[in-house]
């Protein structure tokens, strides 16, 4: 078409990416409201997300999601940053304005505190520590609203210290920064743990985590949706304690997105999930 108007774009940045449900997720919603629009994978390698973030506008598209390992990369690269990802520190929302500049925003932190009213409509973020594993862009957002949902302590671990002291160097909370090794003890009293690594994944290395020393009132938290029951899922829940999957989260963080590009306001909805389930 000549007028690429007519025909709005998004898509999701990653590597890799062509294992996200993004595609299906935003193509369902695409054909609820009859657009005539599209929403594709793009996989983008860490030394060409600047020019392909930049070429936006060009292509005609509306902006996209970002995912590993461009969630704090592509802040340098926007004209503007919502305070929120600020905060955070990473982002995963692109939005291609009229003019041609880009905004980021992060709407993980928000599709994860949704998740986990969805699965676990009692559960109280401020009834206890959390633990944390892992410092990436994921982790950035759910600690930052773990502390804005009253968490009075989190256990950062992470395979890199430094990774995990650069991460709450700008947050204001309660930290303890565990080594690696240090995983398993750091559970002990816990009411909340979450895996955002990708250990665990499909394709990737096994999350050995040992839970003996974890309370069975704890709920159990994993990032990762491909598998949607993840080892670490599954050895929680043969213990007593009750899992959330990645799912909850990759769902609710997307109808802002959408509205952002398209105007229009979706729903998470029990079908959209069925539908997402079938694909895992």
């Amino acid at each position: 078409m000549s007028n690429h108007e007519s025909f709005p774009l998004a898509g999701i940045m990653g590597a890799p990416v062509m294992h996200s449900r993004s595609p299906a997720i935003h193509g369902h919603w695409i054909a609820e409201f009859g657009l005539k629009a599209a929403y594709l994978p793009l996989p983008i390698s860490p030394e060409r997300l600047e020019k392909a973030l930049r070429a936006l506008p060009a292509l005609g598209f509306r902006g996209c999601n970002l995912t590993i390992p461009h969630k704090v990369a592509a802040m340098a690269v926007m004209d503007r940053v919502s305070p929120q990802a600020r905060e955070i520190g990473a982002m995963n929302c692109v939005v291609v304005e009229a003019d041609g500049s880009l905004s980021g925003y992060n709407y993980d932190g928000f599709g994860f505190a949704e998740s986990l009213r969805e699965a676990e409509p009692q559960f109280s973020a401020a009834s206890g520590a959390a633990v944390v594993l892992g410092a990436g862009g994921a982790a950035r957002a759910i600690i930052a609203t773990l502390l804005a949902e009253g968490t009075p302590r989190i256990r950062l671990v992470n395979r890199t210290r430094k990774a995990a002291e650069t991460l709450v160097a700008g947050l204001e909370g309660k930290f303890d920064i565990c080594d690696w090794e240090q995983r398993h003890e750091a559970l002990d009293g816990a009411a909340l743990v979450v895996n955002t690594t990708s250990l665990g994944m499909v394709g990737e290395p096994p999350l050995e985590l040992r839970l003996d020393a974890l309370n069975t009132s704890a709920l159990v938290c994993d990032a990762v949706y491909v598998p949607l029951e993840t080892p670490l899922l599954k050895a929680a829940r043969a213990r007593g304690n009750k899992g959330v999957d990645g799912l909850g989260m990759l769902l609710n963080q997307a109808p802002p997105a959408f509205h952002h590009w398209f105007g229009v306001k979706p729903e998470v909805t029990p079908q959209l999930r069925r539908l997402i389930e079938a694909t895992l």
